[in-house]
């Protein structure tokens, strides 16, 4: 049997306020003829299919609309989704009687560990692999608080309980597959973040990834979980193996989700799987924009500028200026430089007068590239607090904004 994984799509994310709907319509329409070129049987997404729990109109049209040109243009004869911690599990799981007459299997919510069991059919409908289609599990699914409890406690119980969920759902698995009465694969999905695995740092600094599970709350060793023929994984937006096994994978976002990011392959992956073996086709995905990072001083800046003009670039840039020289109107100098060209201009940094602002930092930040707990951090910097001060200080952060972050989840 041959699967495609895929994750991350971010239906309906913007960069810097840009709405980016071609782009993900790009690659889905690309992504329908991978699915026939590679004569695909199964596609597997595991979480974060939107952008937000609450999707607009264009971002569900494009979603129902790939479904059904999968259904109808390809030979892929499942589909199977599970929510990411960016989606609404509800509104994922509200279309599921609909979407399984198209052989599309949704998980949304956390349900019952046979629940979370499908089997993926050939076209006699033989079944030739099991997925345990586990969905984003948040603390309120898998974890239960006891009184007193440190922060290591309920770090370690929500470890615990993600683990537990993934072996029940497992055994369940395991059942089904000497029920078939034939070997089969059993392939893992999970939105989770396993450690060991690599996220994109920011200069050194803040991850991109800015919606994983507090500090290092959540973070899973791969060696706890079963051993699955293929465990195909959301969440982190860098493609890779994880624990040097070429059969756990994150797929990574198929887009650019910011400049960081630009130089960076993205792809999907073809998987041709048998009982204890999987081979691993890695499909690169195209770039459906145009992105260019300009850093310097001054006289740099204008240079690539005019360098981008001449070559009749045509996409999304970011200007860093770098330069000792004040410069009051450099807005104005990198418009004026764009204009009557095809440049599109989306952010200017200036590191000179941020650091006239605040010295203690490098380079210029808006408040929306820091996490909440970068802020944090550097709020007790300030306060002259000691390392051991500091340590306690986040280990209570932490604790407190897991606790929100759950209330927020009941309140989706």
């Amino acid at each position: 049997m041959r699967i495609l994984h895929t994750s991350d799509w971010h239906i309906g994310a913007t960069l810097y306020g840009r709405k980016r709907y071609d782009e993900t319509e790009k690659f889905l329409a690309w992504l329908i003829d991978v699915i026939q070129d590679e004569a695909i049987d199964a596609l597997l997404v595991p979480g974060d299919i939107f952008d937000t729990s609450t999707p607009s109109y264009q971002s569900q049209a494009l979603y129902y609309g790939f479904l059904n040109d999968v259904s109808r243009k390809t030979g892929c004869r499942q589909v199977v989704i599970t929510s990411g911690n960016h989606d609404s599990p509800t509104f994922l799981d509200a279309p599921k009687p609909l979407l399984k007459a198209m052989n599309v299997h949704v998980v949304g919510s956390v349900c019952d560990a046979q629940d979370e069991v499908i089997e993926l059919k050939d076209a006699a409908g033989v079944t030739q692999a099991i997925v345990c289609a586990v969905p984003f599990l948040r603390g309120r699914d898998v974890r239960f608080s006891e009184e007193g409890e440190s922060p290591e406690q309920k770090e370690d119980n929500l470890v615990k309980g993600i683990v537990e969920h993934y072996r029940e759902v497992y055994v369940k698995a395991c059942q089904r597959s000497e029920a078939v009465g034939h070997p089969v694969p059993i392939i893992g999905m999970g939105h989770l973040f396993l450690a060991g695995a690599t996220i994109y740092k920011r200069d050194g600094a803040a991850a991109a990834e800015r919606d994983l599970y507090v500090g290092n709350l959540g973070q899973v060793p791969a060696e706890r979980l079963p051993l699955f023929d293929y465990f195909a994984l959301g969440h982190l937006h860098i493609a890779q193996c994880v624990a040097r096994n070429e059969a756990i994978r994150y797929s990574g976002a198929p887009l650019v989700m910011n400049f960081d990011e630009i130089n960076r392959k993205r792809c999907v992956y073809a998987v041709d799987i048998t009982p204890g073996q999987c081979v691993v086709k890695t499909l690169e995905v195209p770039a459906f924009r145009q992105f260019r990072r300009v850093k310097g001083d001054w006289s740099s800046i204008e240079a690539d500028l005019q360098h981008l003009k001449t070559e009749a670039f045509e996409g999304w840039v970011e200007v860093i200026y770098e330069g000792r020289e004040t410069i009051s109107d450099l807005r104005e100098r990198v418009a004026a430089m764009a204009e009557n060209s095809r440049i599109d201009v989306l952010k200017i940094q200036n590191t000179l007068l941020y650091n006239a602002i605040i010295r203690e930092f490098e380079k210029e930040e808006a408040l929306e590239d820091l996490s909440v707990k970068e802020v944090f951090r550097r709020r007790l910097r300030q306060a002259n607090k000691t390392e051991a001060e500091m340590v306690e200080l986040e280990k209570l952060f932490d604790e407190v904004a897991l606790s929100l972050q759950n209330q927020e989840n009941l309140v989706r």
